[in-house]
């Protein structure tokens, strides 16, 4: 008879948020997504996995000399993760499988939709986040600049060519 516990706390197991529990070995440093039992394909992200892997470095930059994180670390992918969960909380699972030791990292996300929609929605939290920040600036120059800028930008334009570029979308 199997020993009851509660959801989360098997450092062996990750609940994704479809309910299905998946053993930790299941999961691999280069993962992007993982095909469910449940007939889904989830967006696999660790906390390895660099900031570049959503954005250019230029970008990651100017994120990183902008934004100061409450908690004294330097903005990272844990960061970019933290705004999905915040819109989405119920649709992205966080495990520490730090315990575990099986597959390189301590930390790893899980979310409903598949990588590129994960994608999708990293980069347009990270667009209103810079948009909320250049509505307080006083350069009205440079907030038209932006608005400008906002207008011809394309997400989905965007993130196709970003993973075609880092060749983001190789068959599982």
């Amino acid at each position: 008879m199997a020993t009851p516990r509660i959801p989360g706390t098997d450092p062996d197991v990750v609940e994704l948020p479809c309910g299905e529990e998946v053993p930790v070995p299941h999961f691999d440093l280069g993962m992007r997504d993982f095909d469910c039992a449940c007939g889904e394909r989830h967006g696999v992200v660790m906390d390895i996995h660099p900031p570049s892997r959503f954005f250019p470095p230029e970008v990651i930059e100017v994120l990183e000399s902008m934004i100061e994180p409450a908690d004294g670390t330097e903005f990272g992918t844990h960061h970019l993760l933290g705004l999905v969960i915040e819109e989405f909380p119920k649709q992205v699972v966080d495990a520490n499988v730090a315990a575990n030791g099986r597959i390189g990292c301590q930390y790893i996300w899980v979310s409903q939709f598949d990588s590129r929609r994960l994608h999708h929605v990293i980069v347009e939290l990270v667009v209103e986040l810079m948009d909320h920040a250049m509505s307080h600036s006083d350069d009205d120059s440079a907030k038209a600049d932006f608005a400008t800028s906002l207008d011809a930008f394309d997400v989905d334009a965007f993130v196709d060519r970003y993973r075609d570029e880092r060749d983001l979308d190789y068959p599982a």
